[in-house]
């Protein structure tokens, strides 16, 4: 018995209709926001004007002539072109600047298909990550079990990585460890995601550089 061939996707990067209504999605539990933006804050001065560091952000991609867009909790391209400034809430690849190197979700309580491996539309996150966008890291965080995974693309697809002794995760497209902290940050005593330096130094928060500084 010959096997049938399995039928590759055709993928193309095209702008968005003008027309196009993006959806807008309830954010799922009240820690994604916080997880986001505390991400964000200690990166301060890392961020370069070239760089496209975002939240619930579309990334957009046509296959088989059908527009597909998901939103990440959190995603770094590292240059887009200038014709990027103006407001917006999508992004294609290639078209608009470099690949996406880094998304990350942040998981719910409830199954939305961050690990779904459904290969049709809707397609799962998992699989449009991996297959259409290949993003070379994709992280998983869920804040409810404090459980923090890092996949990288090899040969095609996303292998699990070994954390170091302690616990962080080396995320070579920012040259930085992620890993998971308990503390305060604005009144909530949760586990944050946060950055370390290849040297072992933790990035601080503004507020925790300008109480240093005092």
């Amino acid at each position: 018995m010959v096997a049938t061939p399995i039928k590759l996707p055709s993928i193309i990067w095209e702008a968005l209709p003008s027309d196009y209504v993006l959806p807008d999605d309830p954010v799922e539990n009240n820690h994604q926001p916080l997880l986001a933006a505390a991400l964000n804050d200690a990166l301060g001065g890392l961020i370069k004007p070239e760089m496209l560091i975002v939240s619930n952000f579309g990334l957009v991609a046509t296959v088989n002539q059908k527009i597909v867009v998901k939103a990440p909790d959190w995603l770094y391209v590292p240059k887009i072109y200038p014709a990027l400034r103006e407001v917006r809430r999508s992004y294609t690849q290639g078209l608009e600047g470099e690949p996406v190197a880094v998304v990350m979700e942040l998981l719910s309580d409830t199954d939305r298909g961050e690990l779904s491996m459904r290969s049709t539309p809707p397609f799962g996150k998992f699989y449009y990550y991996e297959q259409i966008l290949q993003v070379p890291t994709y992280v998983t965080y869920d804040p409810y079990e404090s459980s923090l995974e890092v996949r990288c693309l090899e040969n095609g697809n996303y292998v699990s990585q070994a954390a170091d002794p302690q616990g962080r995760f080396w995320i070579r497209q920012l040259d930085l460890f992620l890993g998971v902290w308990f503390g305060d940050r604005l009144g909530n005593n949760i586990n944050w995601l946060r950055w370390w330096d290849a040297s072992g130094n933790l990035l601080l928060w503004g507020f925790e550089q300008a109480a240093l500084e005092k």
